[in-house]
Formats: structure tokens, C-alpha cells, sequence
């Protein structure tokens, strides 16, 4: 019975990205465009959660819905034997900016979450940007554990660009790596921090429909560090490659 309900679960929530595909982004549900913004081809989720411990936690990136569900399930059950329901975590979320889906996404939340239709209209040129010559990635963190979201807000806040364009890059499945060009540390917009690769290298493309996997990697000192694989195949939209 349990192995049925982690099928069908996984089946439903890979089904979501294929129907906003088919629709309009202003018409996508609020399940929709953050499926887009933390679990897609586009946008990851980085979830650190807290152990028994007072300090020590553990990394779990979530790949599949029913992974997730997986501990959830998991997580009730250590409930029914006495341990906490839930514990402290903090999300890393890596989205691409430059990606249309992730900006139509933003525009969308915003809009579902009550913004007036001429705010919407404002934001509309937003989505349809082109950010022709650079990758941006963007990096945003929440959740519950108070003890960690200070100082990884501080680390990336006061990030040194110069340190950064060592530490932070894009690289494919062959070897070939891209490094930061240039870094902006998270401002009012709800974007969070912004990291920006060339799209161009030696006149062709860093990214193409060959490239197959490729990785962005991220080390901010000792309290941040990503690294998340994506799929070129997977990152079509209206027809088109967009990363």
C-alpha cells in the first residue's frame, strides 16, 4: 500500500510542470508556479535540517515528490514513537533568473498573492526581459531554523565578489566550467542574491541542447555550500532553451 501511494504521488507532482507547460503562465495555480520556482528544471530546493543535536545538521535535497513524502511519512512516524513532530531547517533555493518560467513564476506569486492588475502590468516587461549575454542564478533562503538563517543571510549579504568568482561557477558534464562575472547581494525586490555567469564563451554558448547535465556550485566560506545538478533537457520552454 505504501509503495503505491509513493507511486502515485510521484506521478502526480511530475505531472505539474507538464501542465503549466501547456498554459499560460497567467493561469498557472499557486501549486504550479512554485513548483516552477523550488522543484523544476529551472528552480531547487537545499534543505538543511537540524539533528538532535544542538548544532549539527543535515543536508537533504529533495529530488522527487515522493521522496519528500517519503519523509513526511517518516517524520509521523517518529511522532508516534516520541520524537518531534518537526525539527529546525533552513532552505537554500536556486533558481535561474534568467530562465523565463522562474520570472513568470515570481510575477505570478506575486499576483496570486494579491497585488493589484497594474502592479501585475507593471511587472509584465520583467518576464519577457532578455538578459541576453549572462546566466543570472538567484539565491534565496528561509525557514524555521533562527540559529542559521542570521548568519547565512549575513555570509551572503556580505560576500566579497572577488572571492566569489572562485568559488562559485557552472559546469558541465565534460569539465568545462564558467566563473562569476559579477555578484549582487539580495535587495528589496524578493529576488535574493543575484549571480551572474557569461552566457558566451569563446564565441559559442556555454549551454546548448548537447550539453546534457551540468552542475552550479556555490562555497560561501564554512556556512554555505550548494552544489545542484540540471538537466539541459528539461529546461525547454514555449520552445525554446531557456537557463
Amino acid at each position: 500500500m505504501r509503495r503505491t501511494l509513493f507511486i502515485f504521488l510521484a506521478i502526480l507532482f511530475i505531472a505539474v510542470p507538464a501542465v503549466a507547460q501547456k498554459k499560460p503562465w497567467t493561469e498557472w495555480t499557486e501549486k504550479e508556479a512554485a513548483k516552477v520556482l523550488n522543484d523544476s528544471a529551472w528552480g531547487q530546493t537545499q534543505t538543511e535540517v537540524a539533528e538532535a543535536g544542538p548544532t549539527s545538521v543535515s543536508a537533504v535535497t529533495p529530488t522527487t515528490a515522493a521522496r519528500r513524502e517519503d519523509q513526511r511519512i517518516s517524520a509521523a512516524s517518529n511522532t508516534e514513537s516520541g520524537e518531534s513532530k518537526t525539527r529546525a531547517s533552513i532552505n537554500y533555493r536556486v533558481r535561474f533568473l534568467s530562465a523565463k518560467p522562474v520570472r513568470a513564476a515570481f510575477v505570478r506569486m506575486i499576483e496570486l498573492q494579491g497585488a493589484t492588475p497594474e502592479r501585475v502590468a507593471e511587472l509584465r516587461p520583467f518576464v519577457d526581459r532578455d538578459f541576453g549575454d549572462y546566466i543570472v542564478v538567484a539565491l534565496s533562503i528561509d525557514g524555521t531554523d533562527q540559529k542559521r538563517l542570521g548568519p547565512s543571510a549575513e555570509a551572503i549579504k556580505t560576500a566579497e565578489e572577488a572571492a566569489l568568482q572562485k568559488s562559485a561557477y557552472l559546469e558541465r558534464k565534460d569539465g568545462s566550467r564558467v566563473f562569476l562575472t559579477n555578484f549582487r547581494a539580495p535587495a528589496q525586490d524578493g529576488l535574493g542574491a543575484k549571480f551572474v555567469f557569461p552566457r558566451v564563451v569563446d564565441g559559442k554558448p556555454f549551454l546548448d541542447s548537447n550539453s546534457g547535465e551540468f552542475k552550479f556550485v556555490l562555497e560561501i566560506g564554512k556556512t554555505i555550500k550548494l552544489n545542484h545538478k540540471f538537466k539541459v533537457a528539461d529546461m525547454m520552454y514555449e520552445g525554446k532553451l531557456e537557463y
